[in-house]
């Protein structure tokens, strides 16, 4: 009886039969990706198209609205600045529920 390496005979037969069988499905699979067909299509619906807009506009807008920034500003230096506390506390509520 010979024995060659660690393995039994039959043991190294059954690797190299399984590395390639490896390395056949590697070169299917390389095959089957060149077939592939490499364009991509993005279909919006109207609501969609609607919405990017939406975030388009929104986009535009300036960050801080220095007109209402400005008119707050001046009535709490002059004093007439008054909180509502009635419309503070209906949006808080508004908020919640």
């Amino acid at each position: 009886m010979k024995v060659g390496g660690n393995r039994p005979p039959e043991q190294q037969d059954i690797s190299s039969k399984v590395q390639n069988v490896g390395k056949q499905d590697q070169a299917n699979e390389r095959g089957a990706v060149q077939k592939v067909d490499r364009t991509d299509r993005v279909d919006l619906s109207g609501k969609a198209k609607e919405m990017v807009e939406m975030q388009n506009t929104i986009n535009q807008l300036p960050e801080v609205r220095t007109d209402k920034v400005n008119e707050i500003g001046k009535a709490v230096n002059n004093g007439t600045y008054k909180v509502d506390s009635g419309k503070i506390a209906q949006k808080m509520i508004d908020e919640l529920v």
